[in-house]
């Protein structure tokens, strides 16, 4: 059987839209299971995505750990306390690790770029599955629709620069000499880039959103601060329509109708240190929980 494609070439992801939208509007409670590459799973709450998870994307554990609020030791010490627990919350908060607020903004980068990842690579199938939690959600839940057009507006961001990549597949190495100070992530990519890890390999070893590693190493790639051994290329972006049909378990699912374009941005916001919001939600010098990075990564534009 032929693998199935959007119009630009993207492998599943007309399926992923339908299936998962359709959950939404259903106000479907539990996992929406996606097997690809890299694959992983929504968790929706009465119809609103509650979690994301993805094994190509750092989960709040790395993106927490990176923070320096905690180390290696201290954190498998509250998880045995803790019974084992994935995301031991109220620990991290007794402790003085992190405030219940800094929490909820590590949640919400995990899952927006967990949606990134997933949505970025292939789809192979749409399994939802009853009873069961993630364990690490959001308070507010993220309407699907809205959440893929998100990840769909950071591919387009990606594919608008000079020198796109896409997560899983260029394998950069250092280029030329840096002729300006590097910023702490450059300085840490460029010490990780081999010719063997992909951007998505970058990710993991800094601990940081594989959206904003990609954005960097394109922009680095410009710079030609990272070389590439072949031409780069970004993933397929799909303009998806506002609201999809839902989906009749018990019979096949109609072919989606001819989308609508959404507005696609023809360049990233400018840069600043700090962009990816771990820096200022989660500065070590801080104590206390603080609204201020949550609020300002809800209503930001580059997560």
């Amino acid at each position: 059987m032929s693998e199935e494609r959007d119009s630009l070439g993207r492998a599943g992801y007309s399926r992923l839209a339908h299936a998962l939208i359709a959950c939404g509007r259903e106000g479907f409670t539990g996992e929406l299971r996606v097997p690809g590459s890299p694959g992983g799973a929504f968790h929706l709450r009465t119809g609103l995505v509650v979690a994301a998870e993805s094994p190509g994307a750092p989960g709040p554990e790395a993106l927490l750990l990176r923070s320096n609020r905690i180390d290696g030791e201290q954190w498998a010490e509250l998880v045995r306390r803790s019974g084992g627990a994935r995301w031991p919350a109220d620990g991290l908060i007794a402790h003085g690790y992190a405030g219940a607020a800094q929490l909820r903004v590590v949640c919400v980068m995990a899952l927006q770029d967990a949606a990134f990842a997933i949505v970025a690579g292939r789809v192979d199938g749409c399994e939802p599955v009853h009873g069961t939690e993630p364990h690490a959600p959001v308070t507010v839940g993220e309407v699907p629709g809205r959440l893929l057009q998100d990840a769909n507006r950071k591919l387009a961001a990606v594919a608008a620069l000079a020198h796109p990549v896409r997560p899983d597949r260029e394998r950069p190495l250092p280029g030329a000499p840096p002729r300006h100070p590097l910023t702490p992530l450059q300085q840490e990519l460029l010490g990780h880039a081999d010719g063997r890890r992909t951007t998505r390999d970058l990710a993991f070893r800094a601990g940081r959103g594989v959206y904003t590693v990609t954005v960097e190493v394109a922009r680095m790639l410009g710079e030609g601060l990272l070389v590439c051994a072949g031409p780069t290329t970004a993933a397929p972006v799909v303009h998806m329509r506002r609201e999809a049909p839902v989906v009749r378990h018990r019979e096949p699912p109609a072919p989606p109708p001819a989308p609508e374009p959404i507005p696609v941005p023809t360049r990233l916001p400018r840069r600043e240190p700090g962009a990816s919001g771990i820096t200022e939600a989660l500065d070590p010098a801080k104590s206390g929980p603080s609204w201020k990075g949550f609020f300002r990564l809800r209503h930001g534009t580059a997560k």
